[in-house]
């Protein structure tokens, strides 16, 4: 059974751990996958991907892909604060 992951898609997250970690600019969650505890996070663990030739593009081309990244290595982003947080800031209603 997988633990409770905090972050949804569409929140703000800064990196912590890895390549990224130096950047202070908040980037968006594309995904979530619960199962594996991963997290695909805008512009971050960039891969190449070579792509196979078709008939629509004969000479094949080579792409770059973010793969995902475990979310022990992310933070949420709380733009009231300007900093990164462990919970989810309280929202007004």
């Amino acid at each position: 059974m997988a633990t409770k992951i905090k972050i949804k898609k569409g929140d703000q997250v800064v990196v912590i751990s890895g390549n990224s970690k130096n950047t202070t600019d908040p980037k968006n969650v594309l995904a979530v996958f619960r199962d594996d505890q991963r997290v695909l996070i805008e512009g971050v663990n960039l891969r190449w991907k070579h792509k196979k030739a078709t008939q629509e593009n004969p000479k094949g081309e080579r792409v770059q892909e973010e793969c995902p990244i475990h979310v022990s290595n992310v933070m949420l982003w709380d733009s009231s604060q300007n900093k990164a947080v462990r919970k989810r800031p309280a929202t007004e209603n």
